[in-house]
């Protein structure tokens, strides 16, 4: 027998509530599973064993991130089955970064009333990302939260756990003087900036469903449009390629990301024309921002900055673009202060 609170219920909590949530997401989750997963939903830890077969000294590899105020348009559009994926890309392509794989994938969602069938959306979301990085969701915890969120908000976090061998890890040692720079296309914003495209486009439930012709969707839908998940397609390339450093472009955008992987001594050299921008881009800037101010908050089309050896490089990105992405070369390594020099 299930319990139940009629005095909790009138507090704001419905614990029948979360019960159905759970019943709705099994089927969501179940796509997720892949070998190591030892426990299923409902227990008070997820359980996974991994694969260590061919590793030497394997190494864990942790991530953790949230959406944003890019859920305040999910909220504005009620279109919820989407966002799960931004916070699994936020978190698995940083593990990634590392020369890891992931394996397994917890969320937390915070709401201000549990609405099953909501919930179920989100998780939804969720699981189709953590298929696309190849990993399990193999737990999570949905908190019911009256008078601390509004009833039709939540906010949504997640944390990965990925695995490498010691001696395959990505790191700044291996970058050297005349490496190149890769660039791999965004999706689009990702998750990041968002508290300034709503104030540039003082976006409402109304000016979301305007279609704009440079976009060729809505406003709402290109806003909307998920992280792109670069997991698979890295790990084909590691499997070819040496990589030298891998740069996530989240927030803080090309100038605050890039020098992330850069060791001391060294500065990346990208040609801002060699970056084919996506029209959302050009919009946002319409409205008065900076050149440098864009690239200090937006990826600029680029989710990816890869370096790699220069003769390594154009097979590098034949390899990337085989996997489905769009990748080209965006610059070089040079000695420097250890920035970015935008040119």
């Amino acid at each position: 027998m299930k319990s139940f609170s009629d005095s909790y219920k009138d507090a704001g909590v419905d614990l029948t509530a979360g019960y159905k949530s759970v019943e709705l997401i099994k089927k969501h989750i179940a796509k997720t599973e892949i070998p190591g997963v030892l426990s299923s939903i409902g227990g008070f830890g997820g359980l996974f064993q991994p694969n260590l077969e061919n590793l030497k000294e394997p190494v864990l590899v942790s991530g953790t991130d949230g959406v944003g105020t890019k859920l305040k348009i999910a909220f504005l559009m009620d279109k919820h089955d989407t966002i799960g994926l931004d916070c699994v890309a936020m978190c698995a392509n940083d593990v990634a970064c590392s020369g890891a794989k992931p394996m397994f994938f917890l969320d937390y969602l915070a709401v201000g009333k549990n609405k099953p069938e909501r919930v179920a959306e989100i998780v939804k979301g969720i699981a189709e990302g953590c298929v696309r990085a190849g990993c399990a969701l193999i737990g999570g915890e949905t908190a019911e939260m009256p008078g601390f969120y509004p009833v039709d908000e939540y906010d949504l976090a997640g944390f990965c756990v990925g695995i490498v061998d010691k001696s395959r890890i990505v790191d700044s040692d291996k970058i050297k003087v005349g490496d190149t720079l890769i660039g791999v296309a965004s999706s689009g914003l990702h998750s990041n900036g968002f508290s300034l495209v709503r104030k540039i486009f003082n976006v409402s439930e109304e000016k979301l469903k305007i279609y704009v012709e440079e976009l060729g969707k809505t406003l709402g839908e290109e806003l909307l449009t998920p992280t792109k998940i670069y997991v698979k397609s890295l790990l084909t390339l590691m499997e070819s390629i040496e990589i030298h450093g891998i740069s996530h472009i989240t927030g803080g955008g090309l100038y605050e990301n890039i020098p992330r992987m850069l060791p001391q001594g060294l500065s990346a050299r990208v040609k801002s024309d060699s970056i084919p921008r996506l029209p959302i881009f050009n919009l946002l800037q319409f409205q008065g921002l900076e050149e440098r101010e864009m690239f200090n908050t937006f990826n600029m089309g680029i989710g990816l900055c890869i370096a790699v050896a220069a003769e390594d490089a154009e097979e590098a990105v034949k390899i990337l673009n085989r996997e489905g992405e769009k990748a080209f070369l965006i610059g070089e390594i040079e000695a420097g202060a250890g920035d970015l020099i935008l040119c």
